[in-house]
């Protein structure tokens, strides 16, 4: 596969051997990487190399599965294998487009000849990695992917309500809402997902990174927080509860 047990030391070496230690970068802001590979040395090479950049890598071992995690929480960054077991990396790559998807996709492959690549391409990935490959080569195509989208990434909306995620600004209509940290993870989430319902657990571990109910109601007054200044001043409720499973953004809020 060319990228199995790599260490942290080794990653940082291959990034000298390639004269990324010598040359000024900028490193573009940390995202949420979602990989689905189902090699597992492979995988847990790539997430050490991409954490040590200071990235946020979920990784599933599927083509369903990555499906399943890319429907329930939109990363920002999609990393597919082209060979899965059970679901082409291609089907991968035209279920997340079809989708909804907008965000940049690289395929990864040992299939290297133009006709692969152009049906990756057509499919709607936007870069295409050919295996074996050094660890820096595939950070620095990352990077470029993310600063190629980063103006269109910057920005988001939906049901009037529009977030700046580099300046972390929201706006209600033509209202500025001032929201604390946490109260912004949540409406980020909730604007991700473009009206569709985003459940309690999930926020748990995406606004909290706590993998289990810690008994409390600590989404819930969050939550509350956030409805009464996103509320103020306007007679409709933007956030939908739907009980007994999480909360959604109203299309007409």
């Amino acid at each position: 596969m060319g990228i199995i047990n790599l260490s942290l030391e080794a990653t940082h070496a291959d990034h000298g051997k390639d004269g990324l230690d010598n040359v000024e970068r900028q490193r573009c802001p940390a995202v949420r990487v979602l990989l689905i590979e189902d090699d597992a040395e492979a995988a847990e090479s790539i997430c050490r190399a991409l954490a040590a950049e200071g990235h946020d890598v979920s990784f599933e071992g599927s083509g369903k599965g990555g499906v399943t995690s890319l429907l329930r929480a939109t990363p920002d960054l999609i990393i597919v294998d082209r060979m899965l077991p059970d679901m082409d990396g291609i089907a991968v790559v035209q279920t997340a487009r079809s989708s909804g998807y907008l965000g940049p996709v690289l395929l990864l492959t040992a299939l290297g000849s133009i006709e692969d690549r152009v049906t990756g391409l057509r499919a709607g990935a936007d870069d295409y990695l050919v295996k074996p490959f050094a660890v820096a080569e595939l950070v620095a195509r990352i990077e470029a992917l993310l600063r190629r989208g980063t103006k269109q990434q910057e920005m988001a909306s939906f049901g009037g309500i529009r977030i700046d995620r580099l300046r972390r600004e929201v706006w209600r209509e033509e209202r500025r809402v001032v929201l604390q940290p946490r109260e912004f993870e949540l409406l980020e989430r909730l604007v991700s997902q473009n009206g569709k319902t985003v459940s309690r657990t999930m926020l748990l571990e995406q606004v909290w990174h706590l993998h289990f109910d810690p008994q409390t109601n600590i989404v819930e007054t969050h939550m509350s927080r956030l409805r009464q200044k996103l509320n103020a001043g306007f007679d409709i409720d933007a956030i939908r509860t739907v009980r007994g499973i999480g909360y959604s953004l109203r299309a007409d809020g």
